[in-house]
This record gives C-alpha cells, structure tokens and sequence, in this order.
C-alpha cells in the first residue's frame, strides 16, 4: 500500500558525504516502521528487553543515527498528528493486512518456517503511544530536533522543507512529493548492505529532485497530485482499475487541468464498486491544502545521561555498546560546536 510512481520518477545514487553539513526533515512514522521491521533476529522476532518490551525503533534511533550525525547530517523527525478522515479506510485495511499477517506468522511458526515467519512478522509491526513516546525523549535526548504535526507528517515535513533552508525529505515513501517536498531522500534508515539470493548488495541513499522531475515528464506540480490519484494514494488506495503510472502520465500530458483529467476517466470511475469510489477533488485538496505549521525548532544538546536511563537502565540495552555510540556524539560535539539554531532555520 502507498503510492507507486516508482517507475516513471527519475532518481540519482548519493553517497552518505553528500549530506555533510545539509539539513533534512525526516518522515517519522516512515522511519521508525522501518526500523521496527528490518531490525530483527533471523526468525523475525523483534528486539526486545528483559520485560519482553519492543526496542527495535529505540536501536534504529540510537545506532543508526549517531551514524548519521557522525557524518554531519542534521535531522528533524516529523511526527503524524490526527489523520484526515479520508484515510480511515486506508488504515483499517492496513490493520486487517497486520492482522492476516500475525494469523500467518503463528502458522509459519508451528511449521518452524523461519522464512516465512520473519517475511510475516515484518508486516505486523505497530506503532502504539507508548513506542511514539520514547522515540520523541531518545531522539531529543541526542540533540536530534522534533515537530509534532497537526496533520500528516509527511505533509509537514514536505512544507518545512520550503520554508526552511534544508536539504529536503527523508522517507521511503512518493507522497512527500505530491505535497511539494523539495528534494526526496530515500534509504537512508536503511542498513548500507543487503543479503539476497545471489549475495550481498549495497544500499546508497537516493535524490528524487521534484523540479528535475516535473521538468523532465513535462508536468507541474498539480498534475504530479493527478497521476497520483489516478494510480492510487492513502486516500483511494485502489486508484482507478487499468490506470497504471504510464497511462496515467499519458492522461494528464493530453487534458492537462485536473476538471478535464478526470472528465476523461468518469466512466471508469463510476463503474468501481460504491466503497471504492472517491470524490478526486477533495484528495487533490489534501495534497495542495494539507493541515501545517511552522514552528521554531530546538535542537537540544547531548544528554548522555538521559540516553542511558532510556536505553541501558529502562531497555537493557549493553552499556557498554552504548558507551561506544557516546563516544562518537562526544567526539562530534567536540570537533564542530553545534551551530546555533539561527545557523540552520
């Protein structure tokens, strides 16, 4: 689920050095499901503390990005705040799939199919109050800055990342550049290498540039937020049947205003199922008109104590690997003073 335009989006490979110095606005939510499903034992069984807690968002908070901000990158994580209404049936249907997931696991797991339980369980992930909230002390408690949107996070982060002076968007997911993201950053959560069947492979960041792409499909913004609809978005996961992304750049080139894009496939719309229909107008208001604002950001100092207590006396987690990570923030704060908050925003 999500939107696939994956294959008409022009996209370049960066290396990690490439965002020294850059800031980004980091899809939170996006980030942390992320984490809660890759890192995992072989099995797929989430890391976990001596209360049988889950603490594999809290390991790709900590670890993965002390490397990042190793490498000189600053990161603001956007949080989700209450979703429009149109998305209920999206996040029902996403529940139903965690659901069928967790029934297949337990089967996987009678059968000792340690394949099928760990390609199970990364799709029963959760994100609950309780996960959301210590996420939010450990990424402040690293000097990592936070924004609570009214709407959706991928919204907020996609306007900050215009009226701040920042790198852009970090997420794995499109959306972020129908709500005019300026630059998408895609895979930097993820591990820089990869098993598959034929062996290891490495996993580079990638730059979605949004001017690079409006100009070379030779649209604009508006028409961008068509295509989408027309394939499908969290607000009409079905999209319309038979409209696949190539088609749907090939409708929008030719009507060009969204009224006469979507004059052109009424037909096909009204024959969809009754829950399947949508009101394209209110999604496209979605997207140009989301739920934002525009708060001044702090970025907070390293406090080791308080990563400690979350981490090594609340989590269990080795005191002495995370003494380690400590060790690179101490030595970064040492060789550049962070900057003042004026600097960045």
């Amino acid at each position: 689920m999500g939107l696939n335009i994956k294959d008409i989006i022009p996209r370049k490979e960066i290396e990690i050095s490439d965002l020294k110095d850059k800031l980004v606005f980091v899809d939170a939510y996006n980030m942390l499901y992320q984490f809660l499903s890759t890192i995992r034992q072989p099995d797929g069984t989430p890391l976990m503390d001596n209360k049988h807690r889950v603490t594999s968002h809290l390991s790709g908070i900590f670890y993965r990005n002390t490397n990042l901000l190793s490498e000189g990158i600053k990161m603001v994580y956007v949080f989700d705040g209450i979703p429009p209404d149109l998305k209920a049936g999206t996040n029902r249907t996403r529940s139903e799939i965690k659901d069928i997931a967790k029934s297949k696991y337990e089967e996987a797991k009678q059968e000792e199919d340690i394949e099928a339980m760990r390609r199970y369980s990364s799709q029963m992930v959760r994100l609950n109050d309780e996960r959301i909230r210590e996420s939010k002390e450990l990424l402040e408690a690293m000097g990592i800055g936070v924004v609570q949107a009214p709407g959706e996070g991928e919204a907020e982060a996609a306007f900050l990342s215009r009226v701040k002076p920042s790198y852009g968007v970090v997420s794995q997911d499109y959306d972020s550049l129908l709500f005019g993201a300026t630059n998408l950053i895609r895979n930097l959560g993820l591990a820089r290498k990869r098993k598959t069947m034929s062996g290891w492979i490495e996993i580079k960041p990638e730059l979605i540039e949004l001017n690079r792409v409006l100009n070379l499909l030779e649209i604009n913004l508006d028409q961008l937020i068509c295509i989408g609809i027309l394939v499908g978005t969290d607000y009409n996961p079905r999209g319309i049947p038979g409209i696949g992304q190539k088609r749907a750049l090939e409708l929008v080139k030719k009507y060009k205003q969204p009224v006469l894009i979507f004059q052109s496939v009424e037909e096909q719309m009204m024959s969809m199922p009754e829950e399947d229909r949508f009101e394209w107008s209110e999604i496209f208001e979605l997207f140009h008109k989301p739920k934002t604002v525009n708060p001044d950001i702090k970025f907070n100092k390293v406090n080791e104590d308080e990563i400690k207590r979350i981490l090594v006396h609340d989590h269990d987690f080795s005191e002495e690997r995370v003494d380690k990570q400590l060790e690179k923030l101490h030595e970064l704060k040492e060789q550049k003073k962070q900057k003042a908050l004026g600097d960045w925003i």
